[in-house]
């Protein structure tokens, strides 16, 4: 069975658990914090990032865009990535941007935990220029269609799913859903997926 070491707050495991699980994949969650001393993921990601995929044979996948990339490959269910190129791009697309903008909030994370006087506002704000415009990209691309890629629910609307979650979880301040309503229509709806109610971080 497949073992993924992972972190309950991380929006990049927390998209890895939603692909295994619209993909019916079994797997065993090792839950690991890269804030507690016996974070031993290095281990397995010279990184030492979360989350890792430790394949049967021992191999070790990381980051989260190689493990779902693979795990859209390794089962026919629920196919996640597009095989037409230019469906596939737009997708990977969503994720990037999606992936930028947890990338920005655990990094206001990090620096908020420092002392305050060592705390650099420019680098704050930086990282929330990077939030407001993307999340302002991502109503922009989303418009009114039923899904991210107006063709039907792929990885792009789990990264995004992800990202807004994040976003709710560590950056409530931004309130996101009051200016863009078509974007808390669409987390809304994902919300109610087993796969993302199964896989909501604690508070």
């Amino acid at each position: 069975m497949l073992n993924l070491i992972a972190s309950s707050t991380s929006p990049f495991a927390r998209k890895v658990r939603i692909v295994l699980a619209e993909k019916k994949i079994e797997y065993h969650l090792v839950e690991k914090s890269p804030w507690t001393p016996a974070y031993v993921v290095h281990a397995y990601n010279p990184l030492g990032k979360v989350p890792v995929l430790i394949l049967d044979d021992g191999t070790a996948l990381y980051d989260s865009r190689v493990i779902v990339e693979y795990l859209d490959t390794v089962s026919p269910v629920s196919h996640l990535i597009p095989d037409p190129a230019r469906q596939r791009i737009v997708v990977k697309k969503w994720e990037a941007l999606a992936d930028g903008i947890c990338d920005a909030t655990v990094a206001i994370v990090l620096e908020r935990r420092r002392p305050v006087t060592s705390q650099s506002a420019d680098w704050i704000e930086r990282q929330q220029r990077k939030i407001t415009d993307g999340v302002l990209e991502l109503a922009r691309e989303l418009e009114e269609k039923p899904w991210c890629n107006g063709e039907g629910y792929t990885l792009a609307d789990i990264a995004t799913g992800c990202a807004l979650g994040y976003l709710d979880l560590r950056y409530r301040e931004l309130n996101w859903r009051e200016a863009y309503p078509n974007l808390m229509r669409h987390s809304d709806k994902l919300a109610k997926r087993p796969s993302f109610v199964d896989t909501v971080p604690p508070a």
